[in-house]
C-alpha cells in the first residue's frame, strides 16, 4: 500500500470518526429527558395541620388524623428531590396566603413567602387572594419577604399597571425591586423550561380589593407568553401556573379552555377551584394538574421530553398527613411565627393562638346547602351587630336578617379527638379580608332593604349559583327561612319567605314591590359589596340598593360600617372574626369544665332553605317577577309568530288549492 493510499484511508477514518461524534451528540440531544414537577396550589396560609389543631403533632408519625401542615409538605418535597434521578421543579399556582391567623402579619412579616422559599419552591404565581390586602398590601409583603430572607421566583403576567395611579406605580416598583417577572427560564437537565403565571377570569371577578389594578385576558396573555418563551427565549418546555381553575362543566372549566385555545403549553399547573384531581386532564397534548387545597395533598408529575414532545409518565397525589414527619427546620420557623402572633396581636386581647375557646360533640362541615356551620356563622353576625348597636327604644334598629356566603367560609370545625376548638380553628372558618381602616379581616356592615330586595338577594343562591356553577355563591342565612322552586324562571325562583328565628318563631315576609317597609340586614363588607353590584351582572333584574334607616340610598358601604365601640371617637370596625368569637364564648358551659359548648341546634340543619321543585303551572308562574314576565311575554310573542306563520301558510295553501280548482274548471270548459 502506497503512502498516498494510506493517507486516504486515514482521512476516511477521520471523517467517519467526526461524523460518529456528531451523530451520537445529536442522538444525545434528542434522547428522552425526564423531569418531575412537584406542585401545590391554594395553600391559604394553612401552616399547621388541621383540624382541630390541638390534635396536630407534626414531628410524630401516625399520631393524629389531621391533614396538611407546611412542615410535612416540606418533607414530601425533600423526599422527591432526594429520590428522583432527574431534575425536580417545585411550583405553586397561587393563593398561598389568606386563610389562617398567620396571614394577619402578611404585610409586616410575609410568613408565607419566606416559608415557601425555605421549603425549596422554585417558582410561584399570584392568586386572587394575594390581592386581598390591596395593591399596597401586596407591595408591602413582597418587600418584606425580600428584606427578611427572600421569596421564590414569582411569575405573574396578568397585571396591567397604570403609573398615573400612585398605588399601582408603587406595586409595579415593588415587582421590579423584588424580581417579580411575567415569565422566567429555568435550566434543568439540559432543558430550557419556561414558566409563566396568569390569573383566570373568575379569579379576576372575585378580586374587588385589587382595584384600581386591572388584569389582562388570560387567553391573550397566555398566547403572548408562549410566543415569548418559544420564539425569543427558545424554551424547550413551557409550564403555565394558572390561577384559573377547573369545573365539572368543560364549557366553564377555564384551564381546559386555556389548553384548547392556546397552543404550545406543555403543562398547566392549575389553581383557584380547590380541585382534587386524581389524574391529569390532557387537552390538545397539554397536561393539566391540580392538587386540591390547603396543603392536604402535594402533586407529583413525571414527564418526559423528547424531540420537542412532552409525554406523561406518571402522576400521584401524595397525602400530607401523619404518615409524613414534618421537617424540623420548617416547623421551628412556624412555631416562632406563632409566638409573634401571640406577642404582637393576641396577647392584647388576652388570647393566644392555641387557646381553647369552645368545644363540640359533632363535626360542623361546610356543604353546598344549608349547613350547621353556615347557620352558626350567620347567626353570629346578627347576634354581634345587635349586641353593639341595637337600641331597645328603636325597634327598627334591630338586625332581622344576616347573610353569609360559602365563598367566605373557608374551613370546617371538626370534633377531632377531644372536641376542643382552638382559637386558630375558629378563625380559619372566616379568615379573609381587610377593612376600610386598612386593618386585617372583613368588617361587618348593616343597612336597610325592602322586602323585594331581600328576595332578590336570595335569588343569588337560586339562580346566580347554578348559572356560575360555583358553590361560593351559596348563601347561609340567619333570621330568615325561605323556599324556592328550581324549575321556575331564573331570578324568580323564591316562592315564600318568613323572618324570625327558631326560638321566637317565623312570620311571613311581604316582599311585594308595593310594600315599602324597611328591614335592617347585616353582612360582612365583601358580601355586601357583591349584593350591591349583583344588579349589573343580571341586567338590573336583581338590583339591590343599600339604604339608611330613613330609606336614603347609601353613597358608599363604608357609611354602613358597624361601630364596635360608639364611645370612642371615629368608627371602631366590628370584625367578623371577633363577632364569631364573642358569640361562641357566650354559649353556656353544659358539662361544667369551664369551656362553652356549641348548642344542640347546630348539630343539624334547621330548614332555613327549602328546595321545592314543581312543574305545576301555578307553581311555575304565580306572583311573577320581572324575569318571569319577560319570559312569558317572549313566549307570547313567539306563539303569536307561530300562529301567524301557520295562518299565512294555511292561506297560501287555500289560495293554491283555489287556483287549482279554477284551473280545472276552465280546462273542462274547453
Amino acid at each position: 500500500m502506497t503512502e498516498k493510499e494510506k493517507g486516504k484511508i486515514m482521512k476516511l477514518r477521520y471523517i467517519i470518526a467526526v461524523w460518529a461524534i456528531v451523530f451520537f451528540a445529536a442522538s444525545g440531544l434528542a434522547a428522552e429527558k425526564s423531569i418531575t414537577i412537584v406542585h401545590t396550589n391554594d395553600m391559604h396560609s394553612h401552616l399547621q395541620g388541621f383540624s382541630p389543631e390541638i390534635d396536630y403533632q407534626p414531628m410524630k408519625l401516625h399520631a393524629d388524623e389531621t391533614l396538611g401542615g407546611w412542615s410535612r409538605a416540606a418533607s414530601v418535597i425533600q423526599k422527591f428531590r432526594r429520590e428522583k434521578n432527574n431534575p425536580v421543579l417545585v411550583v405553586d399556582a397561587g393563593d398561598y396566603t389568606m386563610g389562617s391567623f398567620f396571614h394577619m402579619l402578611n404585610r409586616e412579616e410575609a410568613f408565607e413567602l419566606r416559608l415557601l422559599n425555605a421549603m425549596g419552591y422554585d417558582v410561584v404565581t399570584l392568586g386572587n387572594h394575594e390581592f386581598d390586602l390591596k395593591p399596597a398590601g401586596l407591595a408591602a409583603a413582597l418587600r418584606t419577604a425580600k428584606a427578611k430572607g427572600g421569596a421564590p421566583q414569582i411569575v405573574f403576567a396578568s397585571a396591567v399597571f397604570d403609573r398615573q395611579k400612585p398605588e399601582l406605580a408603587d406595586l409595579e416598583d415593588a415587582f421590579s425591586q423584588t424580581g417579580v417577572k411575567s415569565c422566567t427560564i429555568l435550566e434543568r437537565g439540559g432543558l430550557r423550561i419556561g414558566v409563566f403565571g396568569i390569573l383566570g377570569k373568575d379569579a379576576i371577578e372575585v378580586s374587588p380589593f385589587a382595584k384600581p389594578l386591572k388584569f389582562r385576558d388570560p387567553i391573550e396573555t397566555a398566547r403572548d407568553m408562549v410566543n415569548i418563551l418559544r420564539n425569543r427565549e427558545k424554551a424547550d418546555l413551557v409550564v403555565c401556573l394558572s390561577h384559573g381553575g377547573l369545573r365539572d362543566n368543560p364549557k366553564k372549566s377555564e384551564d381546559e379552555i386555556l389548553a384548547s385555545e392556546v397552543k404550545g403549553i406543555d403543562v398547566i399547573v392549575s389553581g383557584h377551584t380547590h380541585t382534587v384531581l386524581g389524574k391529569p386532564i390532557i387537552v390538545n397534548d397539554t397536561i393539566i394538574v391540580q392538587a386540591g387545597s390547603y396543603g392536604k395533598q402535594v402533586g407529583v408529575l413525571d414527564i418526559a421530553w423528547e424531540s420537542g414532545r412532552v409525554t406523561l409518565k406518571n402522576y400521584a397525589l401524595i397525602p400530607v398527613n401523619s404518615s409524613v414527619a414534618g421537617d424540623p427546620k420548617i416547623q421551628k420557623m412556624i412555631d416562632a411565627f406563632k409566638q409573634q402572633l401571640n406577642t404582637r396581636l393576641l396577647g392584647l386581647q388576652n388570647l393566644s393562638y392555641d387557646r381553647i375557646v369552645a368545644e363540640t360533640a359533632w363535626d360542623l362541615k361546610l356543604v353546598a346547602g344549608e349547613s350547621p356551620l353556615g347557620n352558626l356563622l350567620a347567626d353570629s353576625i346578627r347576634w354581634s351587630v345587635n349586641r353593639v348597636s341595637f337600641d331597645p327604644n328603636d325597634p327598627s334598629s334591630r338586625v332581622v336578617v344576616a347573610v353569609e356566603s360559602n365563598g367566605v367560609i373557608r374551613d370546617d370545625l371538626l370534633r377531632g379527638k377531644t372536641g376542643k376548638i382552638g382559637f386558630g380553628d375558629l378563625f380559619r372558618t372566616i379568615p379573609l379580608g381587610i377593612g376600610v381602616d386598612d386593618t386585617m379581616s372583613y368588617p361587618l356592615i348593616s343597612c336597610y332593604l325592602y322586602g323585594h330586595e331581600i328576595k332578590r338577594a336570595l335569588e343569588i343562591l337560586t339562580s346566580v349559583r347554578p348559572l356560575k356553577s360555583n358553590d361560593d355563591y351559596y348563601l347561609q342565612l340567619s333570621g330568615l327561612r325561605f323556599s324556592y322552586n328550581p324549575r321556575r324562571v331564573y331570578f324568580d325562583r323564591v316562592t315564600a319567605i318568613a323572618i324570625g328565628s327558631e326560638e321566637e318563631g317565623y312570620r311571613p315576609l311581604d316582599y311585594s314591590r308595593s310594600n315599602r317597609q324597611l328591614h335592617r340586614i347585616a353582612a360582612n363588607i365583601y358580601n355586601a359589596t357583591f349584593l350591591q353590584i349583583v344588579g349589573r351582572f343580571t341586567y338590573s333584574l336583581l338590583e339591590i340598593v343599600p339604604k339608611d334607616k330613613n330609606g336614603k340610598p347609601l353613597a358608599k358601604l363604608s357609611d354602613a360600617l358597624v361601630d364596635a365601640d360608639p364611645v370612642l371617637p371615629g368608627i371602631q370596625e366590628l370584625k367578623e372574626w371577633e363577632g364569631v368569637l364573642r358569640y361562641v364564648q357566650s354559649f353556656p358551659d353544659t358539662n361544667g369544665n369551664g369551656i362553652p359548648d356549641l348548642p344542640a341546634k347546630y348539630s343539624g340543619t334547621l330548614g332555613r332553605i327549602v328546595e321545592a321543585p314543581s312543574c305545576n303551572p301555578v307553581h311555575l308562574f304565580s306572583k311573577p317577577a320581572a324575569s318571569t314576565i319577560i319570559v312569558l311575554a317572549a313566549a307570547g310573542v313567539v306563539l303569536l309568530l307561530i300562529v301567524a306563520a301557520v295562518m299565512v301558510r294555511k292561506g297560501r295553501r287555500l289560495k293554491a288549492e283555489g287556483s287549482k280548482s279554477a284551473g280545472s274548471y276552465k280546462t273542462e270548459g274547453f
